[in-house]
């Protein structure tokens, strides 16, 4: 094989369009620019996070996803089930398939009682206090379900739209068809509270989509990503080091034809740069009145909804500065997560607290700053708990039926969707797929999930992959 034909054979296919554009090339070219999809992406020189339109009007501009690490039990939440008190002690009274772990024992009644809320009347159980005030503000789902019943599997379909590693995470998703509001801070960012989810950092992967949408993981404290402060060089250097490398990679791009690879790592310099400044700006929170920070329960006692609060501040404050996807992990309040398999009032308790004051704080906080409307607030679990005892004291994982809410970004408040049976164990009216859930908040930000694709291994993959539909009766 020649020299030519060797060195033809490393064309990227962008590359090669590019150098037959007077002949078929320039065709297909032509046809793929009128795909915004691909065109935000093809431009040379466009920053791959820049804002772009959407497929329809909006009714959300971002997303907060307050997600609970472990699988929160719906029948101790959102679903209250008066018949599990009847049979407290009872085997129970339907079918139902091996559970995760096949530790069954019999049917176990909620410790908490639940209570109507609001105009509304919806149901909240006495785990969260300060929840229950905004329930007029919730639209919650009683009727989800999913297709896997352990964690890493569950937590990648949450996350992904696919129970197999390596697919773009939501917020990826989101950051390529959406952009970012922010020039100075990565279009999506995870707060880790403590807790890395179980498949770990791939929850938060961009997967086969550009590195540029990856989310950025945002440790607690003053220093949340590193090398956030240069130690040797003053910012000029910084910049004139910057410009240098960014003039050697045009210089190389002109000669060996357009790169993805080398044009993300010229973008993610810059941005590393912009954040030098942005990032501890974002975290000082000086400026916040004491008002404020009482909302968010930084003054409370338990050290964890304290850090929790910190973090629901500071998704309100990463709203504000444009992020387009934010994500909250869970603190470690000493218990595997809301994972309770056993010693369920305790371990539901101490997680409860933890989240619900910072929750309540960031919906009053995102309501009196008329963000409310514009920020879809998202709180799920990968899965839902059986409602028979696992052992004596706690719950196994349930895939079949579980409870999540959205709040803000035009979903229709104040009202709960769906349910399950008698027990709780099955989603029975509604049912809602996690595919749906993925194509509705897609359509509140404005997009077609079915028309949201990115070319990948000869096949337009999607995050609904070719599942999913738009549940309008959650759209206000």
């Amino acid at each position: 094989m020649s020299g030519a034909m060797r060195h033809h054979s490393t064309w990227s296919r962008r590359e090669l369009l590019r150098r037959t554009c007077c002949g078929f090339g320039g065709v297909a070219l032509s046809s793929l620019l009128a795909d915004r999809a691909y065109a935000g992406l093809l431009r040379d020189g466009e920053n791959p996070l820049s804002p772009r339109p959407t497929h329809f009007p909006a009714s959300a501009e971002r997303v907060i996803f307050l997600y609970m690490d472990g699988a929160p039990s719906q029948i101790d939440t959102f679903d209250p089930k008066p018949r599990l008190e009847k049979e407290s002690g009872q085997p129970i009274g339907i079918k139902v398939p091996k559970t995760q772990f096949d530790d069954v024992g019999g049917i176990l009644p909620s410790p908490w009682k639940f209570n109507q809320y609001g105009e509304s009347g919806l149901w909240i159980s006495d785990l969260f206090p300060h929840l229950s005030k905004h329930a007029d503000d919730l639209c919650v789902v009683r009727s989800m379900t999913s297709k896997f019943p352990e964690h890493t599997n569950a937590n990648y379909f949450l996350h992904t739209g696919s129970g197999l590693q390596g697919r773009p995470s939501m917020g990826s998703w989101l950051t390529y068809g959406l952009g970012s509001e922010s020039s100075d801070l990565p279009g999506f960012i995870v707060l880790n509270g403590g807790l890395i989810p179980p498949g770990g950092l791939d929850n938060f992967n961009s997967g086969y989509l550009p590195a540029s949408f990856q989310g950025s993981v945002f440790k607690r404290g003053a220093q949340p990503v590193a090398n956030l402060n240069s130690t040797r060089d003053s910012k000029e250097v910084q910049r004139a080091k910057l410009d240098l490398l960014g003039d050697l990679d045009e210089r190389a791009l002109e000669r060996a034809g357009s790169d993805g690879e080398v044009e993300t790592a010229i973008t993610n310099y810059e941005l590393a740069f912009r954040m030098q400044a942005a990032v501890p700006e974002l975290m000082d929170l000086s400026d916040e009145t004491q008002l404020t920070k009482k909302i968010y329960g930084l003054e409370a006692p338990d050290p964890h909804t304290r850090t929790y609060g910190t973090m629901c501040l500071l998704a309100r404050r990463l709203a504000e500065r444009g992020v387009r996807f934010i994500e909250l992990t869970c603190p470690g309040v000493g218990h595997d997560r809301w994972d309770q398999h056993q010693n369920l009032k305790q371990g539901h308790e101490d997680n409860a607290r933890a989240v619900d004051h910072g929750i309540s704080g960031l919906l009053t906080d995102l309501k009196a700053r008329g963000l409310l409307d514009s920020t879809l607030v998202v709180f799920s679990g990968e899965f839902g708990r059986t409602p028979m005892a696992q052992g004596s004291d706690g719950r196994d994982h349930n895939p079949h039926g579980f409870s999540m809410w959205m709040a803000g970004g035009g979903v229709k408040a104040g009202q709960a969707y769906g349910s399950t049976d008698e027990y709780g164990y099955y989603a029975i009216e509604n049912k809602m797929e996690m595919h749906d859930l993925h194509a509705t908040m897609l359509h509140l930000l404005g997009l077609d999930h079915e028309r949201l694709t990115y070319r990948f291994s000869s096949r337009d993959m999607r995050l609904t992959d070719v599942h999913g539909h738009v549940f309008h009766d959650l759209i206000a």
